[in-house]
């Protein structure tokens, strides 16, 4: 069977992410939703996405195809009834299609003349940018199931201090010395060939990605997801990073989600928590405005591409677009916009040229090109964001 993963009603919500990749490719626990899938069905999923992105995410459309709202998480209930799925046959969870047959070429999908299968297990699902680091835990304990089935952990350094060493997994190549690793109220999850430097402090649950790097000298607080090739320093709190991205140096990062390629500064802090302890609200892109979240702690939500310099500060529930380039002394606006280069004084639109240049060097440091398919997709993303960026200097 051939399977598909579509971003279905939540690719709004979930921007400034899924400006740069479709909602399969999010990370939450340990795997992108699509690695996810693909884990428990054993193959290969292509996705459906915004018309920009197909080029770098390409739909297989077969015969015979299952088509998965990608905002859905699997677990192994919901897997069996999507291998099961037959013609003309969904699976719903209360009015939310979960998934559903489809065959090659069928240009409409009436649901009214479907057999309709109601869904009524665990459910975890991805709506909003927040539920990436509030739903973080739960994800991370089921991929860290997944992962480490009938598996056994490469040999933990008698240097370290443990604590509850059964739920602690190193893969091949990992190595973790003279540090503190406290898996009692969650798991700890070390990728292949990834560091953990000398005198650290991690309580689970905690991923941290292939060849990703914790620096010396860090307090990391569960859940917490460093994706590959991830470089993290300092303290951070209930946050995920999604894999490229370095927050190498002491300052403080919480309930955040950063996106690929950013880069934070040396003593960047970010505020998670309102002085009168009120629920936070975040930017969104759909209503253009303010949105309650339901949450009382929400610090960060960081782009594609996007910096700050040494000593940024930012705002309880501060969201920022991709590739925007944020410095200086005073809290910036709650909403920064894509291709942004600028303080709390005021921003200048940051110029598409110079854009590439840097993201050329940062993906190069990671031994990824930055080709002529990444450009169009940064040159959309400036494109379609035009209208947030109403500055006075240019």
């Amino acid at each position: 069977m051939n399977y598909i993963l579509f971003d279905g009603t939540v690719r709004e919500a979930l921007l400034p992410f899924t400006y740069t990749r479709p909602v399969a490719d999010i990370r939450i626990g340990i795997l992108t939703i699509r690695e996810k899938w693909e884990k428990y069905l054993g193959n290969t999923i292509t996705t459906i996405t915004e018309e920009y992105l197909s080029e770098k995410y390409p739909m297989v459309e077969m015969e015979q195809n299952v088509l998965i709202n990608a905002s859905f998480l699997p677990n192994e209930e919901l897997v069996s009834l999507v291998s099961e799925l037959q013609e003309n046959e969904a699976i719903f969870w209360h009015e939310e299609v979960i998934a559903f047959f489809a065959l090659e070429n069928q240009e409409e999908v009436d649901f009214s003349s479907y057999t309709a299968i109601e869904y009524s297990g665990p459910v975890l699902r991805i709506e909003n940018t927040w539920d990436i680091f509030s739903k973080n835990g739960e994800a991370l304990q089921a991929d860290f199931d997944l992962l480490t089935a009938d598996r056994v952990s490469q040999p933990i350094s008698r240097t370290n201090t443990v604590f509850n060493s059964e739920n602690i997994f190193l893969e091949e190549g990992a190595s973790v010395e003279c540090s503190v690793l406290n898996a009692q109220e969650g798991p700890i999850y070390i990728g292949k060939d990834a560091l953990v430097m000398e005198g650290n402090l991690i309580r689970g649950g905690f991923a941290l990605g292939e060849k990703g790097v914790v620096k010396m000298g860090s307090k990391i607080y569960g859940p917490t997801t460093v994706g590959p090739k991830g470089k993290v320093c300092g303290e951070i709190s209930n946050s995920v990073i999604f894999g490229n991205s370095s927050k190498g140096h002491d300052g403080y990062l919480g309930n955040s989600v950063l996106g690929e390629w950013c880069n934070i500064g040396a003593d960047a802090n970010n505020s998670n928590l309102k002085n009168n302890y009120s629920q936070v609200k975040l930017w969104n892109y759909e209503t253009e405005s303010m949105v309650p979240t339901g949450l009382q702690f929400c610090g960060l939500i960081m782009g594609d591409h996007s910096m700050a310099g040494i000593n940024t500060m930012f705002n309880t529930g501060t969201v920022i677009g991709v590739n925007a380039n944020i410095y200086g002394t005073g809290f910036p606006p709650h909403f920064i916009p894509s291709f942004s280069w600028g303080d709390a004084s005021g921003f200048t639109t940051y110029q598409l040229e110079k854009a590439f240049v840097t993201a050329k060097i940062m993906m190069a440091r990671r031994e990824v090109e930055f080709d002529e398919v990444e450009e169009r997709i940064l040159k959309h993303v400036f494109e379609e964001t035009t209208e947030w960026r109403k500055y006075n200097r240019n």
